[in-house]
């Protein structure tokens, strides 16, 4: 196909994905199903404009003046990518596969696109309901932090130490472009490349399959390490979903002590089993709710970990589509989800043992005034800063920049370069 055919391609599944309300990868699926005689390298570029797309719809529909499928495309393609208004004329006009050539309104707007100045939530590619929580949380630098949100996510590779090391995989990986990060040394990333490149596929690396790493984001990693599980400890995952942080902290506890995982649908439990067999991990038992429950762990555990669930506003780059399907019914559950998930994990938390209270949200009614609640009504806990953990685990040269009087610690794709998330560290007194 050549970029004309992509282009029709990319509005007809942004349509798709915008009037019937369907997921973008499902939306994906089946146009490659329906077109067969599409390459992985076509499905690989549609793909990446209408992510794109996606990813910068307030902000390039308000410097074209239009937010329809087919203008967000062919702005992405202009203006995203960089291909320029002349090379989109010549592909407009050239591919009898392209979409209909450009209006004369469409040519004026996109002629004075780049005289376009951009304010608040519309230059950050924030939905403008959630924009006062945006400046609540960052201030000045909310436009900074939504475009980082807008912008594509890396591959994040967490390093499995049970089984390697970080310089044997930077050589085993060196072909793909793998590199160590900057704050945990167990991960190593793949930037993502521009336009219409494609990323490697890991997973089809020997190092994967015999479970030599991980993908994880670094922020996920770096709140497993956080944590500070030891070695010998009892350890419940309380929202275990697919295992990340359950296998990430078998590695930091060297496979000793006992971890409980557990999740409230078991669904998301599914993917574990096959992750452990590959991780080596023989310290995690699972704890499926459809076949008992957890009350024998009730008072005796070290460390509750709860992942709770959330709006996910700081993996926009992974999924630019929510974005713009969250809602705010979807935020007041998410609210009464997480004050009944904490209630639950305090039970489960001995005396001197920690609670660990963790997000992949950027909200702060979501993170820190959820934290604040909970103190507030059982005062047999108290906060313990995970600043000061930061500090034991990673030193002082990469300090997160978003901390709070009481320690907690919130992560960015603008400042850490990893996906949004908040950690809070709490102890029950002894």
């Amino acid at each position: 196909m050549k970029d004309g055919g992509r282009l029709a391609a990319a509005i007809e599944v942004l349509t798709e994905v915008e009037t019937r309300h369907r997921p973008v990868q499902l939306a994906l699926r089946d146009w490659g199903t329906a077109h067969r005689f599409a390459g992985s390298g076509d499905r690989t570029v549609i793909g990446n404009l209408v992510f794109d797309a996606l990813r910068h719809k307030l902000s390039v529909g308000a410097r074209v003046d239009a937010d329809t499928p087919r203008m967000l495309v062919l702005a992405t393609y202009v203006l995203t990518w960089g291909m320029g208004l002349e090379r989109l004329r010549e592909v407009l006009e050239q591919d009898h596969h392209a979409p209909e050539p450009l209006t004369e309104a469409e040519d004026k707007a996109f002629a004075s696109a780049g005289t376009v100045t951009l304010t608040g939530n519309a230059a950050a590619d924030v939905p403008e309901w959630l924009w006062p929580e945006f400046e609540k949380a960052f201030g000045e630098r909310a436009v900074e932090e939504g475009r980082a949100l807008s912008e594509r996510a890396p591959i994040d590779l967490r390093i499995n130490t049970l089984k390697s090391d970080r310089e044997r995989l930077l050589k085993r990986l060196a072909h793909v472009g793998v590199e160590a990060t900057e704050i945990s040394q167990s991960a190593l990333r793949i930037k993502p490349k521009p336009g219409a490149n494609r990323m490697p596929h890991v997973q089809a690396e020997e190092g994967y399959r015999k479970g030599w790493f991980e993908l994880q984001d670094e922020a996920s990693q770096i709140a497993a390490i956080l944590a500070g599980a030891k070695p010998g400890e009892q350890v419940l995952d309380l929202c275990a979903g697919g295992g990340g942080k359950t296998l990430a902290l078998a590695a930091a506890m060297e496979n000793k002590g006992q971890i409980y995982a557990h999740d409230a649908d078991r669904l998301r439990l599914a993917p574990i089993h096959e992750r452990l067999k590959r991780a080596g991990a023989h310290n995690i038992q699972v704890r499926d709710p459809a076949s008992g429950d957890i009350d024998d762990l009730i008072g005796l555990m070290d460390l509750v970990f709860v992942d709770a669930p959330c709006t996910g506003t700081g993996v926009w780059r992974r999924r630019p589509d929510s974005k713009w399907k969250l809602t705010e019914k979807a935020l007041v559950d998410r609210l009464e989800d997480q004050r009944n998930v904490l209630k639950t994990a305090a039970v489960y938390v001995k005396p001197g043992g920690r609670l660990v209270y963790a997000t992949c949200s950027l909200l702060p009614a979501e993170n820190a005034d959820q934290v604040t609640a909970f103190l507030e009504a059982n005062p047999e806990f108290e906060a313990v800063s995970a600043l000061d953990s930061w500090k034991e685990h990673f030193g002082t040269d990469a300090m997160p920049s978003y901390v709070n009087e009481r320690g907690d610690v919130t992560l960015s794709p603008a400042t850490t370069q990893t996906d949004g998330f908040f950690l809070a560290l709490l102890r029950r007194k002894a």
